[in-house]
């Protein structure tokens, strides 16, 4: 299970609206909207994350579509790396690479530009929340295959009872989230 390793943890995670029975009845969806408009726990998230990887040699954060880049690109800027957006498929306009992975019902699909990355690039993968782990499992393979380094996988949120983060790591990349909500909260 990921443990929260901020001070700012327990902040972070009040402030996320939790909208009981949506998209679906049973789901439980996280809401980070009131997180995003609060300007002190923004910058709290932001600097958490910062302080996780400031030590660490970064060449670029590879963000998530569409929720990711919300985190990636404030991040990008504080750690001086590059931004490099992962998106759903037919969103970005050059060549690109193409990693399917499947969802409760159906599949889905993201790309990355073939020239995102030079080989040995330290890439940090950043979303907002860890589920099942398909998306996040799928952008740390497309970086593999430009020739890139995943050096961790970050996210805002684990939902550890869903079992994403233990399957990433399973596949051989680290985890940090945030904050962690279980299927009761």
């Amino acid at each position: 299970m990921t443990q929260p390793s901020t001070p700012y943890s327990d902040q972070i995670k009040g402030v996320i609206r939790t909208v009981r029975d949506w998209p679906q009845p049973g789901v439980n969806f996280r809401d980070i909207t009131p997180l995003m408009q609060d300007r002190a726990a923004f910058r709290k998230l932001v600097d958490a994350f910062v302080h996780q990887y400031q030590e660490l040699d970064i060449d670029a954060i590879a963000a998530i579509d569409a929720r990711g880049f919300i985190i990636g690109a404030p991040l990008a800027y504080e750690l001086n790396t590059s931004f490099v957006p992962v998106r759903k498929k037919g969103k970005l306009p050059f060549r690109t690479l193409s990693e399917t992975y499947k969802l409760e019902y159906g599949e889905a699909t993201v790309e990355l530009h073939a020239d995102a990355f030079k080989e040995g690039d330290r890439i940090l993968v950043v979303d907002d929340l860890i589920a099942t782990g398909g998306t996040m499992l799928a952008a740390a393979k497309l970086i593999k295959r430009v020739g890139g380094e995943v050096v961790e996988c970050a996210t805002i949120i684990d939902l550890p009872d869903l079992g994403g983060a233990e399957a990433i790591r399973a596949a051989g990349f680290g985890v940090f989230s945030v904050c962690t909500f279980s299927e009761q909260e």
